[in-house]
């Protein structure tokens, strides 16, 4: 550096910020690293720079690197990270989740048959039911082919189209520069919390798993978990309604998506005072500068505990050939385990208008959801309440 210059950060923002190929991925440019099992007093024992970069030794033994350019661009007003107290938490924060059933055995998992989902419109109202209800739901007998699978999303509506391309066919070769493309052990998420609207359901159809074993799947109940925090730790629960987060994906050189707006972990429905939809991806998370250390510390402990309480209630399944998996991508988390061999899944995104527009006229009939066209009213027999 040309001249000597004061930067300010919060001190467990920078450790869980490291830049380092250990803690952001070299190929996808995510995180890596579990912030949440950063000590949460962590300090800085040293500092040295060199050749355009700060090499921070921490009190958890790990070295972080930071370029000169990145602080610059994250570094913080000192008015900032001396803000005293975080503001109080509007009301509207503690709004809570929209109505759902919780599935607590994972042996009751709602399923459905392929050849009746595409034969019968009121097969296809059960299986949609089912992906509002229950947040998942899991599709039996399917052929074991791309194509048929294809047609079981199309049976909903067309198929979303993403840099990832529209309906996938995939093997771990990184293809996309995203962790679902390795064969690395993925934690709980929802998907696309990097676009201003996220798709709303996704499916996936493992077609084989050869010459290796894991690869289990890992699906996590959001609402009921933030149901759970809001119980425990109302606080904890409006500071991840409160606090809008960057999200970004820029794996490929191409791409660098961000959402129009930074948007918060769990957001509520201006009508319907309702909690509706959650993001929740550490690996998209991005560094988020606008917000005191005061502010930052009890988001932090929030996050913290919403995680344990993912962790306490994750359900493990294996999926096989012939059986396809549905789920509410703002709602249900998913991950899986690290595994070996070679394993072929396909898939895709269906939007959230186009699917909440099937429910509603399969639920209620094309006359009655025009009659209620502009009506809020927040109760079961409106439309508009499925959401």
């Amino acid at each position: 550096m040309d001249r000597e210059i004061t930067l300010n950060f919060g001190r467990f923002f920078l450790r869980e910020n490291c830049q380092c190929p250990k803690c952001i991925h070299p190929d996808t440019m995510q995180r890596i690293s579990d912030t949440f099992s950063i000590p949460q007093n962590v300090k800085i024992d040293s500092i040295e720079h060199r050749d355009n970069m700060a090499e921070i030794k921490w009190s958890d033994n790990h070295t972080g690197l930071y370029s000169y350019d990145w602080l610059r661009a994250h570094s913080q007003e000192m008015s900032s990270i001396e803000g005293t107290k975080s503001a109080p938490h509007p009301q509207s924060a503690m709004q809570r989740p929209r109505q759902f059933t919780p599935v607590v055995d994972p042996d009751q998992s709602p399923r459905v048959k392929y050849d009746d989902v595409m034969s019968d419109d009121k097969s296809l109202h059960i299986w949609l039911s089912h992906i509002w209800d229950q947040g998942f739901c899991f599709v039996d007998d399917v052929p074991i082919n791309p194509e048929a699978t294809q047609f079981l999303i199309e049976r909903i509506a067309f198929i979303r189209n993403t840099h990832y391309g529209g309906f996938w066919d995939f093997t771990a070769d990184l293809t996309f520069k995203d962790t679902a493309y390795t064969d690395e052990f993925l934690g709980a998420h929802t998907d696309n919390t990097y676009f201003t609207d996220p798709a709303r359901l996704q499916l996936f159809h493992l077609l084989s798993h050869t010459e290796g074993s894991g690869g289990e799947n890992l699906l996590v109940d959001g609402f009921a978990a933030a149901a759970q925090l809001r119980l425990e730790k109302p606080e904890h629960y409006a500071q991840l309604a409160n606090h809008r987060q960057p999200w970004h994906a820029s794996g490929n050189e191409d791409t660098c998506i961000q959402p129009s707006a930074m948007a918060p972990v769990f957001s509520m429905h201006p009508d319907l005072k309702k909690m509706y939809q959650i993001r929740w991806n550490n690996y998209d998370r991005a560094p988020k500068t606008n917000w005191s250390a005061s502010e930052q510390t009890i988001w932090y402990q929030a996050a913290r505990h919403y995680n344990e309480i993912l962790q306490s209630r994750e359900m493990w399944t294996k999926l096989k050939p012939g059986s396809a998996l549905l789920f509410d991508n703002w709602r249900m988390l998913h991950g899986r385990s690290q595994f070996t061999g070679k394993r072929r899944m396909c898939g895709g995104y269906v939007n959230n208008d186009d699917y909440i527009s099937r429910l509603r006229l399969l639920k209620f009939g094309r006359k009655e959801v025009l009659d209620n066209l502009g009506n809020v009213g927040n109760n079961p027999n409106n439309p508009y309440w499925f959401i």
